[in-house]
């Protein structure tokens, strides 16, 4: 069923702070925050939400039942946005509609809430020339028919550091380590990460609350983060040029596991990236890393005994949707010169059409056409596509790229390199 007959839709102004609309803000909290299972917000985590909501300005987007037996009753959808950037390649970057907070009440599933908050907010971002869109997402079988795909993908790897099996076969390094207090590095931290969205494909900019985070706030408890640590490399002139940030824990029972749960780490070279990989194989009592690594992470590589790192787990991360394809298309980097016609099939119809894509020296020029394509694709596989995280014959053989045109289209497309790298969370 699909009808809003029963419903009302608002949105609401995050930056207010008495009046009903106070009211409505703190109860769209609430509701998103029950929406994935946990309850309502406590005073300190609802600051905490509001502060950083606030600084992103962020749009909340509410739908509310239009009869209800209390009064002033929660929304029954949410749907947060605002505006950041994403590194597309070649050192460009674009504006990125970044959505989060996707939830509706499960007394009001299939009435066509989700799909009236998409539409609208994907319109609005349109309409203010935003190219492309993004989401991190709880649950994959939702967002393909609105256009998103699978973008950049993680691997979660398991480090055995017991027994001093991590051995690196290069240890060279002029430079030094520094731990350092949360307050202490955030501003080194910033930096590092600010150099790693310019150089990084895939990189996506950073919401406010990774500030309050790196100030020392945890958001479980609202109280201060007393648990993590940050060690930071100085390269031979003293410039920071890397950080890890992490956390040591027992697991198991009887005899306890120390593990150190890396929850970021960012580097500028690969000295950096090694020295400090070795610092954290080296922390006492602890005999496993775990960490969220890119796909094509050389640490293995790195490594003497391969069989350290244990790969435990490969999924999906970034989901991107092409709101613009001429402005899209033409931003990132392509291989090899040629020309194609694609066809973009988008039941949304903001990249429905056909396009003339001529690549030239790296950079493509891109114009509407009505020839008769040589490629065809739907919204979600363009997305899937764009950041180039895997070969556009590998989602032809899955039946998702189709035409006389494919490898010619593959070897303009494809990147060489390292996979697209996305590790902000939002």
């Amino acid at each position: 069923m699909s009808s809003h007959d029963d419903l009302t839709f608002e949105t609401l102004d995050i930056h207010a702070t008495e009046g009903p609309m106070a009211a409505k803000v703190a109860a769209y909290g609430d509701a998103w925050h029950r929406g994935f299972h946990e309850g309502s917000l406590s005073e300190k985590q609802r600051e905490f939400w509001l502060e950083h909501s606030r600084a992103d300005g962020v749009t909340l987007r509410a739908a509310y039942a239009a009869s209800s037996l209390v009064a002033d009753p929660p929304p029954v959808g949410t749907f947060t946005s605002w505006g950041g950037s994403i590194n597309v390649g070649g050192g460009t970057q674009l504006p990125l509609h970044m959505i989060t907070d996707v939830t509706v009440a499960p007394t009001h599933r299939r009435r066509g809430i989700l799909s009236r908050l998409m539409t609208d907010d994907l319109a609005d971002a349109r309409t203010r020339g935003v190219p492309l869109a993004a989401l991190t997402v709880s649950e994959g079988g939702i967002y393909g028919r609105f256009g998103f795909g699978v973008a950049t993908r993680q691997r979660m790897v398991e480090v055995d550091t017991g027994h001093g099996r991590f051995r690196l076969r290069d240890t060279a390094d002029d430079g030094s380590l520094q731990l350092l207090e949360l307050p202490q590095a955030r501003p080194h931290v910033e930096r590092v990460f600010a150099r790693h969205l310019a150089t990084t494909r895939g990189a996506v900019s950073r919401p406010a609350f990774y500030g309050q985070i790196e100030e020392g706030r945890d958001w479980e408890s609202g109280d201060k983060d007393t648990r993590s640590r940050v060690v930071v490399h100085l390269d031979a002139d003293g410039e920071v040029d890397g950080y890890a940030r992490f956390q040591h824990k027992d697991e198991g029972e009887g005899p306890q596991r120390g593990v150190v749960e890396l929850r970021g780490l960012h580097a500028l070279t690969d000295v950096a990236w090694r020295r400090l990989w070795s610092f954290l194989a080296d922390i006492d009592l602890a005999q496993v890393v775990k960490s969220r690594v890119p796909v094509d992470t050389p640490l293995h590589l790195a490594v003497t005994d391969p069989r350290v790192v244990r790969s435990t787990a490969l999924f999906d991360f970034l989901w991107v949707r092409v709101l613009d394809v001429i402005a899209a298309l033409e931003a990132r980097p392509w291989r090899e010169d040629a020309t194609v016609v694609l066809a973009v099939q988008d039941r949304m119809g903001f990249a429905d059409g056909r396009f003339r894509i001529t690549t030239e020296k790296g950079r493509a020029t891109v114009v509407a056409t009505q020839d008769e394509p040589g490629v065809t694709l739907d919204a979600e596989t363009l997305g899937a596509l764009y950041l180039g995280d895997q070969p556009v014959t590998v989602h032809a053989a899955a039946g998702r790229v189709d035409g006389p045109d494919v490898d010619t289209f593959a070897a303009m497309a494809d990147h060489a390199g390292p996979t697209p790298w996305c590790s902000t969370g939002f």
